[in-house]
């Protein structure tokens, strides 16, 4: 994640963090390497998004990107499928996005 995702990331939990009926947790995603050498990965699943949690009871899932920054294919694979089971999923790039997400999952929409 750049610095600027990581900021926008940072703006977009304590914005969000103060909102009614929204919990997300950050997700990190990765390998680990421990002292025998064996691998450990952590975080939900390669792709996952970046904030994940509920808004409302209903899963959302929002995928951070800076203004030029483009989902993987992971990421979109994702995305899809919670959205194919009846949770909300999108890109955001800024806290008025998130907040604006936030609405449309409200809403029922899925993205």
């Amino acid at each position: 994640m750049s610095e600027s995702e990581r900021s926008i990331q940072h703006d977009i939990r304590l914005g969000l963090g103060m909102l009614d009926g929204v919990v997300l947790w950050r997700n990190t995603v990765g390998v680990a390497m421990l002292a025998d050498g064996s691998m450990v990965r952590f975080g939900l699943a390669v792709g996952s998004s970046d904030l994940v949690g509920l808004v409302d009871g209903r899963f959302a899932a929002l995928e951070v990107k800076s203004a030029r920054g483009k989902p993987s294919s992971e990421q979109t694979r994702f995305m899809n499928l919670v959205r194919k089971v009846g949770g909300f999923a999108c890109v955001v790039r800024s806290l008025e996005e998130a907040r604006a997400a936030v609405g449309r999952c409200r809403e029922g929409k899925k993205e």
